[in-house]
């Protein structure tokens, strides 16, 4: 093992609770860097420097969470919240109140398109992970359709990452178990750099669990889950300035649960076969010498499945019937980066390309079509620009380092179904921030950005039943198809500062905050309008359709949002600790209802100690909520809750013990009864976790 490897989890930093940084040594001295966006532009950049709000959270921060689920590794990232209870299968996220279709997903740059009203929005294992990243606010500039609240982009490990200096082979296996859902984990990888250039992994990750404690004392049932997901990868890079890569990743549950994954009850319960696979193949050239071509492009193939046979009868439909719902995407995506100094002070790198995807659904029951699951499919097509225009001194005057990135996106689409006629629209996405930089420890930014999702196959094209009510001969909701909506568009401003200082306290310590306040106004904002009479008030239910519904997907004219975001954080040696705060609020413009996912007011606190004489980190996260009462049924008021977490990992560097892991855990610590919005069920109660791992390399 190399010295940086031993020592990764002694370095790093919480941005919010959460984040990765480059390292630099294992000493209590080391220097601590900034962390480094990707997602955010498409080029590295500093995240403190960046016009906007973005987190990176690090390998080492995923391992000290002992995940189980990507929730757990976003859940004290400001303005992100995942809703749909606790069950793996309904979790879904959301990114300054929007969610589903107006977040991208991002599995190595390939899209996740699936989406459910209540099988969950993606599925990937948190062991093969290496990084995240969030960019928050509108990026429909440089990623299309989705783009509205923002961007969450899963990075999965190369063998670079696991070996140190002058190692060419390595494996590693752990087992873990946490108490509150009684889930047993084990994992195994193999990787390698066999000659020069060539970068191979392979992993395999088990995960068995059942009922959820629940810190309400009560326990969610049929919550069993059988997880098998694995990863293979293989780069090349070859003459100088070349390299090709491609890699599979896996993801397969045997779920015994609700076909209502997010609900809190047993009924309707269903055997659930959900299978994500992504095919991705890469090839990249950049060289040095050559400032106008820098180029990357990748091809994917993301087949998602969610399968399942009734158990009971208590649904829509007869034991034994199976649904099917599949959603396969294809796409290919091109950027290229050229770079021009306009001058002494000013230099550009300008970032250009073109993107393609096409969606595909398909969904079966029984009876033939499967009600709320349209075949239908999609194509989009893309083309973008940005400039990183990097300005020292302007204007030979002003002090400090300007950096302008202006960009603008076309994009046209076209859904379509046996069902209705087609939707097709265009839309253009243009936006530029700023970032003012006026001496080395001080930043002002600004942006302004257009922003748009175009309707989902579900939303436009579905039909049959959505809900049934067993009262008298049943009351039936009906799904209403609306192939006329119109794409959602949104115009955000936003506006921020930060500070950051170097060696404050002591040498080669890093202290940053970085606060930011956003509006955002939605034109055809398109939301569900349930319209179901309430039995024995609003109708007679033994009437035969009396009390019949409908579920419709309708564009509200005007809606705005606004909220706000802190982060903070100080790291040095010997010590870390961070600090997040998030608010947002939305509201129909026309009737002044409440609109989009939103959440209370919520603060995080992570602190850490390193203690290098044993080879350990210690450290405590607290996620504080506020009453959350910006609703419009007062059914979905939420008490407040603050919730502790505690952890402490051991990777010893003196022999025979180096190689070992062990990580330890309490979520949830002093079992908090509480509940997060648009959720049925309460959250997990205490849990003890613990994961022990070795890792051998030569």
């Amino acid at each position: 093992m190399g010295p940086a490897a031993k020592a990764a989890i002694f370095v790093t930093i919480g941005t919010a609770g959460a984040a990765a940084q480059d390292k630099t040594a294992d000493t209590e001295d080391a220097q601590i860097l900034g962390t480094i966006s990707v997602t955010a532009t498409r080029n590295p950049i500093k995240a403190f420097d960046y016009p906007g709000m973005v987190t990176v959270i690090g390998r080492d921060d995923i391992l000290t969470t002992q995940p189980s689920t990507p929730d757990d590794i976003l859940k004290v990232v400001p303005n992100v919240e995942f809703t749909g209870g606790p069950r793996r299968t309904g979790e879904v996220p959301s990114i300054r109140g929007f969610e589903g279709a107006d977040v991208i997903v991002l599995f190595d740059g390939a899209r996740q398109n699936f989406g459910s009203a209540h099988d969950g929005r993606f599925f990937i294992d948190p062991s093969l992970l290496k990084q995240v990243e969030v960019i928050r606010g509108p990026a429909s500039s440089l990623y299309g359709s989705g783009g509205t609240g923002g961007v969450i982009e899963f990075r999965t490990v190369d063998a670079d990452d696991l070996l140190g200096a002058g190692e060419r082979y390595g494996a590693s296996a752990s087992a873990g178990y946490q108490t509150a859902n009684s889930e047993r984990s084990g994992s195994f990888s193999a990787f390698g750099r066999p000659g020069a250039g060539i970068d191979l992994v392979g992993s395999v990750t088990l995960r068995q669990s059942n009922s959820i404690e629940l810190g309400d004392g009560n326990t969610l049932h049929d919550s069993d889950d059988d997880v098998l997901a694995g990863l293979a990868k293989a780069s090349w890079s070859f003459a100088d300035h070349h390299r090709v890569d491609g890699s599979f990743l896996s993801f397969n549950n045997d779920a015994e649960e609700p076909n209502n994954g997010q609900g809190a009850g047993g009924d309707n319960l269903t055997d659930k076969e959900v299978r994500s696979n992504t095919w991705r193949a890469g090839y990249g050239y950049k060289n040095p010498d050559n400032r106008l071509i820098d180029l990357d492009v990748i091809a994917y193939y993301t087949g998602m499945k969610v399968d399942e046979q009734r158990l009971d009868a208590d649904g829509a439909g007869p034991i034994g019937e199976r649904l099917k719902r599949d959603v396969e995407t294809v796409g290919l995506r091109l950027d290229n980066r050229s770079r021009f100094d306009l001058a002494d002070s000013v230099s550009t790198v300008f970032t250009y390309g073109g993107e393609f995807y096409a969606d595909e659904q398909d969904g079966e029951s029984a009876a033939g079509d499967r009600d709320g699951v349209p075949d239908a499919d999609a194509l989009f097509y893309g083309i973008f620009a940005q400039a990183e225009v990097n300005v020292s001194e302007p204007f030979g005057v002003i002090p400090g380092d300007l950096l302008i990135i202006p960009g603008l996106r076309y994009d046209d689409y076209e859904s379509s179904s046996d069902i209705a006629d087609d939707n097709e629209a265009s839309q253009l996405s243009p936006r530029i921030g700023v970032s003012y930089l006026p001496n080395d420890w001080l930043l002002f930014f600004a942006n302004y950005a257009h922003a748009f999702r175009a309707p989902t196959f579900d939303e436009l094209f579905t039909t049959g039943t959505h809900f049934v009510i067993p009262i008298g001969p049943g009351v039936t909701n009906r799904f209403v198809p609306n192939p006329d909506l119109d794409p959602q568009s949104t115009r955000t401003v936003e506006f921020g500062g930060g500070i950051t200082f170097k060696s404050m306290v002591v040498p080669g310590d890093l202290f940053q905050v970085k606060i930011s306040r956003f509006f955002i106004w939605g034109d055809d904002f398109i939301d569900t309008d349930v319209n179901q009479p309430t039995p024995f008030i609003d109708c007679n239910p033994f009437i035969p359709g009396n009390c019949d519904g409908t579920t419709e997907t309708v564009n509200v004219p005007d809606a705005e949002l606004d909220g706000m975001e802190v982060e903070a954080s100080y790291e040095s040696g010997r010590f870390l600790w961070s600090f997040g705060f998030s608010s947002i609020d939305g509201e129909n413009d026309d009737t002044g209802e409440k609109l989009g996912v939103l959440t209370p007011d919520q603060f995080t606190v992570n602190t850490a100690a390193k203690l290098h004489e044993i080879d350990s980190l210690i450290g405590w996260r607290v996620l504080l909520a506020n009453r959350f009462d910006e609703v419009n049924d007062p059914a979905e008021e939420r008490d407040g809750y603050v919730v502790h977490d505690f952890y402490f990992a051991w990777q010893p560097s003196m022999k025979p013990f180096d190689g070992f892991r062990l990580d330890l855990g309490v979520d949830n610590a002093f079992d908090e009864a509480y509940d997060r919005v648009f959720t049925d069920s309460a959250e997990p109660g205490r849990s003890f976790k613990a994961t022990v791992s070795y890792s051998l390399k030569w």
